[in-house]
């Protein structure tokens, strides 16, 4: 075997390279935000309906994220998190990428409206074009806010989900969508606090590298700040209940403490310890987002008992 041959093979896409084209664990937090926003709507859906619902939306997320690669393969390529990804490292050519998240955007908003209904279809098609075209095309590179308007993407699965069961869109859905929303930048500036250098060699204007990281740390603390009363308004809803808002506000606090540990951090002393508050605080918004939703899940099961109100 010939060395251009061998460096041929090793270059082949396997499966496990498609199946990351599709970003799978930001699909994961679309899948579960959008089952959750199907389950607590107050209509029942058929076992089938809804399994096949939250398959056409995760689809439709997996094609988000191929385009997203797509376009972005020359920054990826510069990045240290994002180099290893199946475009710019020459597993999947761009063409394929492209071709592939065409695909599945068209087929995952055909099913979804023919298993559910035209809203719950348009809200996905509108989401894909909003990820792969508002965010990724335009805002990434253009604006330090990219990361606050474009998190409006990731912010709309619950309320496909709701509309997929309820055939529209509700106060309970909006304040779902803008719990994700409002909970996007300071996940993400958090991250950016440590990944500084990757910004700004591919030149992405983030917030950290157009305007340091003091104004990020102000910023994360105002979004937190402003999380409060969108997390609390949602328990107030009818998908809401005491389970929630007590978990809610355990979550709210200790988000706010965090936040303010940020904030109080001297960058030298961050530097020094390898960034080990922002990490936490990074690591902790994950959790911070899945047990909201996941106490909406519990509140709907409590009512299906027969124990709301409990």
């Amino acid at each position: 075997m010939t060395d251009a041959s061998v460096m041929e093979h090793e270059n082949e896409a396997g499966f496990g390279d498609y199946v990351a084209l599709l970003k799978p664990r930001v699909m994961s937090l679309v899948v579960f935000t959008a089952l959750v926003g199907l389950l607590v709507a107050p209509v029942s859906v058929h076992p089938v309906i809804g399994f096949a619902a939250t398959l056409f939306i995760a689809i439709g997320a997996g094609a988000s994220g191929a385009l997203n690669m797509w376009y972005d393969a020359d920054i990826d390529s510069v990045m240290r998190r994002t180099r290893n990804r199946p475009v710019p490292a020459g597993k999947v050519s761009p063409k394929e990428a492209f071709a592939i998240g065409i695909t599945l955007s068209v087929m995952a908003v055909i099913m979804l409206a023919l298993t559910t209904n035209m809203v719950a279809a348009a809200l996905l098609a509108f989401t894909i074009f909003f990820y792969a075209v508002i965010y990724t095309m335009w805002l990434k590179r253009w604006t330090p806010q990219n990361i606050v308007i474009g998190g409006a993407a990731g912010a709309f699965p619950p309320m496909i989900g709701w509309a997929a069961a309820t055939g529209g869109i509700s106060l309970e859905s909006i304040l779902m969508f803008a719990l994700i929303f409002v909970w996007t930048p300071p996940h993400f500036w958090s991250l950016a606090l440590f990944m500084k250098e990757d910004y700004s060699k591919a030149g992405v204007p983030m917030l950290t590298v157009t305007h340091g990281h003091a104004t990020t740390r102000r910023h994360i603390l105002a979004y937190t700040l402003l999380l409060v009363p969108v997390s609390l308004g949602l328990g107030l809803t009818g998908i809401g209940g005491p389970v929630y808002l007590a978990l809610a506000a355990a979550l709210n606090l200790w988000f706010v403490k965090s936040a303010l540990d940020i904030l109080r951090r001297d960058e030298a002393a961050a530097e020094a310890d390898g960034y080990r508050t922002e990490k936490a605080f990074f690591r902790f918004s994950l959790y911070y987002l899945f047990l909201h939703f996941g106490a909406l899940l519990a509140e709907a099961a409590l009512r299906s008992l027969g124990m709301g109100g409990l």
